[in-house]
């Protein structure tokens, strides 16, 4: 056994401890963990998010502790451990040192989460489906997502989301990878009308699986996406899950047509009472050439979006998170490998789920190949593409970006039955990424993040950007 895994083995064990520790008296506990968290963060790499995570929970009455202590009322003590090692120790304080030491070895992004869709296969016909575009009839074996896995974990990734089409069209699969792989976080996203009794207690058996459920809305916003009678079917599975005391959460998409209901706080209170911990929240994206362009939101809804999820994250105890709005957290774009990639169900190797271009498959490439492949090292060499981080993706807020990244790497479009140009892809967006570059500006120069130094790296890109 090599040192690297002996110090990794008796930090697991330390933290292992930990968990007990806090087990015994949350009330009192949490926050000790917390600060001991800070003086074991090998390299400094976790410094702001535990940072963070210490200054919430310092009020013992605010919505961030009474988020956490629910973990410990509503969430089977076994599913909670499972988690706890496998996302915060394994994947984040003995992951992240791992990833960032690799990144620099390969001379490549490392990813912290690596999104795969098991099958492009769905039980539903949403409109304006990201997957849409997808042959339905793509599926990665059992096989290759374990290698996926496999490879990852020697890079230090830990985290592994399903999407697809509809991830639980292969229930079986999922609970055996899950089961090969105890040491690691899987997440779904999913539209949730697969779940039943049988398939909660197998996720209560595993411990270490966690779905997000599409819910666009209430029930007229729900329905009207994704067909009648689904809003019901998602609450039904909602409920099983917080019975057998699951961990699970919303992901919610807001477009030009439902964002006053999704934003709203009638909805988040609906969310809580489901049972939700979490809810992410993703703008429409106009991919495939015959999406509906109208559905993108516009300027003022997602500026209304900026600052409701601003808002729920100050007044409910619930953690909600906007991939495309909250980029002034994470320096801009996570994709190509900065944070996560995608690898679509026919093994494409994507940078993200909604940029549909690729140079490798993994029938013949590894991940370390893809993360070193031509349009994966555009995105390492540009990110973040904007010195406004509120204006972070390559495709709905910087496109000019997106068509010179991948021209020069010679990607092609991953769809085989519609190919899409990236040059009629991106025109679709141009008059959205100028609407909202007016306002995030504005919202930009108005932040108190726009004032603090960005990190070497980062800041080293925004002066070239700048030039």
């Amino acid at each position: 056994m090599s040192r690297l895994a002996v110090k990794e083995n008796l930090s697991r064990f330390a933290l292992n401890r930990v968990i007990s520790f806090i087990d015994g008296n949350p009330d009192k506990n949490i926050i000790r963990i917390v600060k001991w968290l800070e003086n074991h963060d090998r390299g400094g790499g976790l410094k702001y998010q535990i940072g963070a995570v210490h200054d919430a929970l310092s009020d013992p009455e605010n919505n961030w502790t009474k988020l956490v202590r629910s973990l410990w009322t509503d969430i089977d003590d076994g599913v909670r451990k499972s988690l706890f090692e496998n996302v915060v120790v394994n994947a984040s304080m003995l992951g992240s040192p791992r990833q960032r030491k690799n990144a620099i070895k390969y001379g490549c992004n490392v990813p912290w989460a690596i999104l795969m869709d098991p099958t492009s296969n769905c039980n539903l016909h949403c409109l304006g489906c990201w997957a849409g575009e997808y042959d339905k009839q793509l599926n990665l074996t059992l096989e290759q997502l374990d290698k996926v896995v496999r490879e990852g974990k020697e890079l230090g990734t830990y985290v592994y989301v399903l999407s697809g089409g509809e991830p639980l069209m292969r229930k079986d699969d999922i609970i055996r990878l899950c089961e090969r792989h105890p040491d690691c976080g899987f997440l779904a996203f999913t539209n949730g009308t697969l779940i039943d009794e049988d398939f909660a207690d197998e996720m209560l058996r595993v411990k270490n699986f966690v779905p997000a459920i599409s819910i666009e809305g209430f029930e007229k916003e729900t329905d009207a996406r994704r067909g009648s009678g689904t809003y019901q079917r998602v609450v039904k599975a909602m409920d099983i899950l917080k019975n057998k005391k699951l961990l699970f959460g919303a992901s919610c998409c807001y477009t030009s047509e439902n964002v006053d209901s999704i934003g709203s706080e009638a909805f988040i209170d609906h969310l809580l009472e489901l049972g939700c911990k979490f809810a992410w929240y993703f703008t429409y994206m106009p991919l495939g050439n015959d999406a509906p362009v109208h559905l993108i939101a516009s300027a003022d809804q997602r500026k209304y979006m900026y600052h409701q999820v601003r808002k729920h994250r100050q007044d409910k105890a619930i953690f909600t998170m906007d991939f495309w709005n909250d980029g002034e957290y994470v320096a801009g774009c996570i994709a190509g490998g900065r944070h996560y990639l995608h690898i679509n169900a026919n093994g494409d190797y994507e940078p993200c789920a909604f940029i549909h271009y690729s140079n490798y498959n993994l029938k013949d490439k590894s991940l370390l190949e893809a993360l070193q492949s031509p349009l994966f090292q555009q995105y390492r060499n540009y990110q973040p593409f904007n010195c406004n981080l509120l204006r972070p993706c390559p495709f709905l807020d910087n496109p000019d970006f997106l068509v010179k990244m991948v021209e020069a790497s010679g990607a092609h479009s991953t769809d085989m039955k519609s190919p899409e140009n990236v040059r009629d892809l991106t025109s679709k967006t141009k008059e959205a990424a100028k609407n909202w570059g007016l306002v995030a500006d504005e919202l930009w120069e108005n932040s108190y993040r726009s004032k603090l130094p960005p990190r070497d790296d980062i800041a080293q890109q925004m002066e070239r950007l700048k030039a």
